[in-house]
């Protein structure tokens, strides 16, 4: 169910409406709000305005959705394909028996038609690009793992970084140990799921009960050197089997 759906659905139920009724008030086909609904249908959002003010609502509201949220977080170059437009008259107004039939067969006219307005898409609108894809809030971790933020995240083939969405996670580095190599205190590193050493890689690291980025040299005897550099460069050589591994440092997110 995509965030829009969830809405319209949560506000539909609140105003004590079947699917049904809503979509005869809103001149749709019920297959078409219930799929909408779902989140299998994509919805423009000047439509969906107009369907929640047909439920009661008269001010915008979306709901944690934030229009900036999505423009910050989506890449909409890349994210879900093209929508298609369908240039369409207005139909004349149904009358009720025949707006029950059409809601009743699936959006299909009398003539076997599908009815103008389940098909009309309308391109362009930062809704509908966003909801092709989905969106995860990935908490921001500080230095004893509590969460303490969140950010969102579009989701790409059901993973953020090649992971499960639900694994990774921000760590809100909690010092300068790393600024040598472009890491400095206050800034987000996204941490990706990996439990061995990887080489050339900084990860997040648990070692003698300390919780730290570090970037990771493996060596042939089952050993790696962890990395660090504030003032100047420094090294620690640590058997693997001592060190816990949480995962990779896959991007960074610097505030200026």
């Amino acid at each position: 169910m995509s965030r829009l759906g969830d809405l319209i659905r949560t506000e539909r139920v609140r105003a004590k409406l079947t699917p049904k009724q809503l979509a005869k008030k809103c001149g749709v086909a019920e297959s078409y709000l219930v799929a909408v609904e779902k989140g299998t249908k994509i919805i423009a959002d000047d439509q969906a305005r107009r369907i929640l003010k047909a439920i009661g609502l008269r001010e915008q509201t979306e709901a944690d959705f934030s229009l900036d949220d999505i423009a910050a977080t989506v890449d909409l170059a890349t994210v879900g394909s093209p929508v298609a437009k369908t240039v369409a008259t207005r139909p004349a107004p149904k009358t009720e028996p025949e707006a029950e039939l059409v809601a009743s067969t699936g959006g299909k006219t009398p003539s076997g038609h599908k009815d103008v307005t389940e098909e009309k898409n309308v391109g362009g609108s930062i809704w509908l690009d966003a909801l092709t894809s989905v969106l995860k809030h990935v908490p921001v971790m500080n230095a004893i793992m509590k969460p303490i933020d969140h950010r969102l995240l579009p989701i790409v083939a059901g993973k953020i970084e090649g992971a499960n969405p639900d694994k990774v996670f921000y760590y809100l580095v909690p010092d300068d140990s790393m600024r040598g190599f472009r890491v400095h205190q206050g800034d987000l590193a996204l941490i990706v799921p990996a439990h061995s050493p990887i080489d050339g890689v900084i990860m997040l690291v648990e070692y003698n009960n300390h919780r730290f980025l570090r970037k990771v040299k493996k060596l042939a005897d089952f050993t790696v050197i962890l990395q660090s550099f504030d003032k100047e460069y420094d090294a620690e050589t640590a058997q693997i089997n001592e060190c816990t591994f949480i995962g990779r440092a896959a991007k960074l997110e610097v505030t200026l």
